[in-house]
């Protein structure tokens, strides 16, 4: 793996749209015991049916430690690739490589990860095996890599239209725990540097009690050039109806780096807010010093948290009377693609969803 002395801005590299073709896909395989419960059997088992549906259109790697190793191979079909490599949790979205092209050949970005605010308000330590990832995984792949190692970042918390266009949340890249020696202006030239993109749109917020201080791939996506959705709630006494309507003004008045006006699709969040529950807090092993849960707490719950695969578009579910408006709703924005349902309860308690979990490597 050759590490790279520029940035992809100046190579003319760019972080294409995740609706654009892929090459594959990256997952990690769950084990720790203060994020999946009770052994993460159930976890795993959720993440086996979402490799399998990628699998259908894409290559699929699964990285797993050690102890699990034979464990992945033995749960995961022969056409899924198992790889050895030791991480701290399995949030690939989040630290595995930004990947960017030039329209023939494919990169990789190297960020800082300190789970999600390091010691200002992160979420575990250490996380020295997961900053690690991104340049295991540039190896594996045999691509070469921008370092942007000294700017903390994780891949939920941008996403792009492949055509200049990132969307980010202010919540989330200008909180104190990421990046608190640089400006709102400093923060946006390293994205347009290390993205290779023209243009920022902010939102406010993202999706109520999201732990990783509001990622967007949580609240807002796009689907296409122009077109996003938007994660939404009419009920004016949820907290999440201020959060989405303050993202919704920003965006009807926006325009994207091509000069587009943004059309918002709205996805509604479920009806019924998904909480944890006693039984499921008692399957976690939390380390002395952790901020352990309460039952009952809410969690952040949102169909925007797909993955979009060359052939098809994974979709939350969670037993809720507005997952099959959801399926309908995001399905009727990827015309050609087929939808996978995915029950995602015991990857949301967890702390995140499909699309946290994966991360796509462009063709």
């Amino acid at each position: 793996m050759r590490v790279l002395d520029t940035t992809p801005k100046q190579d003319g590299f760019y972080m294409p749209a995740e609706f654009s073709e892929h090459y594959g896909c990256i997952l990690i395989f769950p084990e720790r015991s203060d994020s999946w419960q009770y052994g993460a059997y159930a976890a795993r088992k959720a993440f086996v049916k979402v490799c399998e549906a990628i699998a259908q259109s894409e290559k699929v790697t699964v990285c797993a430690s050690d102890r699990q190793y034979e464990n992945a191979r033995r749960m995961l079909p022969p056409h899924i690739r198992v790889a050895e490599m030791s991480s701290n949790d399995s949030w690939a979205r989040d630290y595995a490589p930004t990947f960017v092209t030039n329209g023939q050949i494919i990169r990789g970005v190297n960020w800082s990860f300190n789970a999600w605010g390091g010691l200002e308000d992160g979420l575990y330590f250490p996380w020295d095996k997961d900053d690690r990832m991104a340049r295991k995984l540039c190896d594996l792949y045999d691509k070469s890599m921008y370092d942007a190692s000294g700017f903390v970042l994780e891949g939920g918390s941008i996403h792009s239209d492949g055509e200049g266009t990132i969307l980010a949340t202010e919540a989330c890249l200008l909180s104190r725990g990421r990046n608190p020696e640089l400006s709102r202006a400093e923060i946006e030239q390293e994205l347009k540097n290390y993205l290779g993109a023209q243009k920022i749109v902010w939102l406010p917020r993202g999706i109520y009690n999201d732990e990783t201080n509001e990622h967007v791939d949580n609240v807002c996506a796009f689907t296409s050039p122009g077109h996003v959705v938007l994660a939404w709630t009419d009920d004016m006494d949820d907290p999440q109806y201020q959060m989405s309507s303050a993202d919704l003004e920003i965006l009807e008045n926006e325009t994207d780096a091509r000069g587009r006006k943004i059309e918002v699709h709205k996805v509604y969040i479920p009806k019924n807010p998904v909480c944890i529950t006693e039984y499921e807090l008692s399957g976690f092993t939390f380390e002395e010093g952790e901020d352990e849960r309460e039952a009952g707490e809410r969690l952040a719950a949102s169909y925007v948290n797909f993955y979009i695969t060359n052939g098809g578009v994974l979709i939350p579910q969670f037993g809720d009377v507005m997952d099959e408006p959801a399926l309908k709703a995001i399905g009727s924005l990827f015309e050609g693609r087929k939808v996978y349902p995915i029950y995602a309860r015991d990857i949301i308690v967890g702390g995140g969803n499909i699309h946290c979990i994966t991360q796509q490597i462009p063709q």
